[in-house]
């Protein structure tokens, strides 16, 4: 019986996740598979990935064919490289003890990384969250601006026709003033 390592998609529609099976050849994608050893998530930043490493190299030592992208998945998890490493162990190229340290010194590195990228994403969240609270407030305070500027004009505008119907009222007192000191 030939065996895969594989995808089974689930989730809804624009919002799929997988799990990572072992699963018969024959068998259709989202069908009966052997064992479910992981869970992958890529709709998070970075991608949530939890892999039983034990029992994917269980699986890889006995002879599954992982996919492409479950070749990835368990490189990126430091399955692919216990398994070189082992490898190099029963071919005493190294100790045990030796490859115990390169898989420690190469989780610590990932670690590290992963760490890194949260805390990038994290940090690129709040700049922009800073950046579009800094652009709101200029806006606002345009706005602002372009009110009273609006308001200032129109007070001038009226305070110059009050004053313009005072001087034709005063005009028209001075004519009427006017008008009876001529008859007399």
């Amino acid at each position: 019986m030939a065996v895969k390592i594989r995808l089974a998609r689930h989730g809804k529609k624009n919002y799929a996740f997988y799990h990572i099976v072992v699963t018969d050849v024959h068998s259709p994608r989202d069908g009966r598979y052997i064992e479910q050893i992981g869970v992958y998530n890529p709709n998070t930043n970075p991608a949530n990935i939890v892999v039983d490493g034990d029992r994917a190299l269980y699986w890889l030592n006995n002879g599954a064919q992982p996919s492409p992208t479950c070749r990835r998945i368990l490189s990126y998890e430091g399955v692919l490289l216990k398994k070189h490493l082992e490898g190099g162990v029963r071919k005493g190229a190294f100790s045990a003890e030796v490859a115990e340290q390169k898989w420690n010194a190469w989780k610590a590195e990932k670690d590290a990384k992963v760490a890194s990228k949260k805390q990038s994403v994290a940090s690129a969240k709040i700049e922009a969250v800073k950046s579009a609270k800094a652009a709101e407030a200029k806006v606002n305070a345009d706005r602002a601006e372009a009110i009273a500027k609006r308001k200032a004009e129109e007070a001038a505008a009226k305070a110059a026709e009050e004053a313009a119907a005072k001087a034709a009222a005063e005009e028209a007192a001075a004519a009427e003033t006017a008008e009876p000191a001529a008859e007399a």
